[in-house]
Formats: structure tokens, C-alpha cells, sequence
């Protein structure tokens, strides 16, 4: 009975050395990871030099692209909490705008570290010069400089909000005539508010209230479409609703797109809700003459 009980064990034992461990589930970035894999964009041009930094735009020109051209135009910032990410994060944003025919564009920007010096305000500043960069050579680059869409995620939500809100807030240098301000919005789970309810409190500290979207809003702001998840707990749901309540009663036309339970970033990680993000935007643009 000992020697029958001893050959079951050595056999289960052996079942299991032989059964492969199960697949382990993808990361929840993969979605748009794969994506953004095999996208290169046509072309990487500076916009902007701080010091021995040289900040680029990755330019998606549209089939059929040709000097003189007069296209739309889709700016998109990436996230990472303003002290990370690249710019290739997003290239399948600018890649979709620019296979529907505009000039499809993501930027860097210098990253917040306190041991470099870089702020938020500095972040800020790059994504004002980058959309000032964008309509000053409107020509050269093939785009109408009244047909400029400005988008981004997280974090670069609040940078893509700021071109239209932070008047005070430029680099040293810049053309203050070009007019930062983009003529539509895209905000992808945007850092809204920075208040101690929202997010960057800490990372802006006591000038919060100068780089917050919510405490920002006015008459005459651009059109603009937010995508949001109320399981956001990073940049919490409550700011999107509140800022998307301060830009209809300034008169301002906003929609606000909800996904229930959606935690911050969900339409990153599943390229279902991925591609409905740009199916709804594209709709939005449609109505604007943005997009043909």
C-alpha cells in the first residue's frame, strides 16, 4: 500500500513538471504598445533649444503630402505625470490624423525633476512654444494655421489644456503675437485640476492655482471633447465634471465622453475602447469642418 501510494505521488509529480505554466496576461499598456510599434513618423524637426536641450516634433505627414499644402492639423502630448514618457507613446494618434489627411504631429517637452531645475511651469512653457512653433510655420510645414488640434493624455491633457489657458505662462524668447491657443481641444483622462482634490499638488507646490485647468476656465476657450473614466483615481472623475460644468456655463462648448468604472488611462490599454476614442473624436471634429 506504502510502495502504490509512493508511485501516485511520483506521478501527479510529474504531471505537474510537464503542465506549462499558464500565459501570463499582457501588460495593460500592450494594446497601444503594439500599435505604436511599427509607426515611424516622416519626419523629427526642432522646435524649441533650452541650454543643450533640443526639443522635437515628430511629424505624420498624410498621403499625398506636398510643399504649399493647407492641412489640418492634430498636436498630441503625452502623459507620465509630467516626469516621464516619450513622445512615441502617442503615435498611433498622430499616425490615425494623419491617414485621415491632416498633418499629424507628437512633441516632446522637457520632464519635471527637481534635480535638473526642469518644473511643471517649464512643461508648460514647452507646449506654449510648440504650438506657437506649429502656427508661426504654418506654411512650411503644409498646415492651416486656424485648423490646429492640440490633444493629450494625463498629464499631457493638462499640457494640451494649457495652450489655450495659461496667458501668463511663456517662455522667454517667444513671439508673443502667434497665438498659442489651439482651435479645438482633445483631452484623453487629463490632469484637470491640481488642487490637493485632483493631482500635482505637490509637484507644482504653492502656485497650484496658476497651472489649474478647473481654475482657469473662461468665455471664447476652444472646443473641447474630454474622455474620462469615473474609476479614475489619479486624476479623480470630479474634475472632469467640474471643469466640464465651469466651460458650459462660460458659454464655452464642451463635451464630456464618460466611461464607467474606467480607471485613468483605460482607453490606453484596450484597443477596442483605443479605437472608439478616435472613432467619437473624429465625430467631434467632423462637426467643427476640422476633419473632412
Amino acid at each position: 500500500m506504502k510502495r502504490l501510494c509512493l508511485t501516485l505521488l511520483l506521478f501527479a509529480c510529474s504531471l505537474n513538471a510537464q503542465t506549462p505554466a499558464p500565459t501570463a496576461k499582457p501588460k495593460a499598456a500592450d494594446a497601444v504598445d503594439k500599435m505604436t510599434a511599427a509607426l515611424k513618423p516622416t519626419r523629427i524637426l526642432p522646435y524649441k533649444k533650452v541650454g543643450d536641450t533640443e526639443l522635437q516634433l515628430h511629424v505624420f505627414e498624410p498621403e499625398g503630402f506636398k510643399p504649399g499644402d493647407s492641412r489640418a492639423c492634430f498636436l498630441i502630448i503625452h502623459g507620465g505625470g509630467w516626469t516621464g514618457g516619450v513622445p512615441q507613446r502617442m503615435y498611433s494618434f498622430a499616425a490615425h490624423y494623419a491617414k485621415n489627411g491632416m498633418v499629424g504631429i507628437s512633441m516632446q517637452y522637457r520632464l519635471h525633476s527637481k534635480k535638473t531645475g526642469v518644473s511643471v511651469f517649464d512643461c508648460v512653457k514647452d507646449a506654449r512654444s510648440a504650438m506657437r512653433y506649429v502656427r508661426g510655420h504654418a506654411a512650411e510645414l503644409g498646415i492651416d494655421p486656424q485648423k490646429i488640434i492640440v490633444s493629450g493624455g494625463s498629464a499631457g491633457g493638462h499640457l494640451a489644456a494649457a495652450t489655450a489657458l495659461f496667458d501668463n505662462v511663456n517662455e522667454e524668447g517667444d513671439d508673443l503675437k502667434i497665438s498659442p491657443t489651439p482651435n479645438a481641444l482633445v483631452l484623453l483622462f487629463p490632469v484637470i485640476d491640481t488642487s490637493k482634490e485632483g493631482y500635482g499638488n505637490e509637484k507644482i507646490g504653492e502656485r497650484w492655482q496658476e497651472l489649474s485647468p478647473l481654475h482657469h476656465v473662461h468665455p471664447g476657450l476652444p472646443p473641447t471633447i474630454i474622455f474620462h473614466g469615473t474609476g479614475d483615481t489619479v486624476t479623480p472623475f470630479a474634475g472632469a465634471k467640474a471643469f466640464h460644468e465651469a466651460m458650459l456655463k462660460a458659454g464655452n462648448r464642451c463635451e464630456l465622453d464618460i466611461n464607467e468604472g474606467g480607471a485613468h488611462g483605460y482607453l490606453m490599454r484596450s484597443k477596442e475602447l483605443h479605437d472608439d476614442t478616435l472613432q467619437k473624436t473624429d465625430v467631434f471634429l467632423k462637426s467643427l469642418g476640422l476633419l473632412n
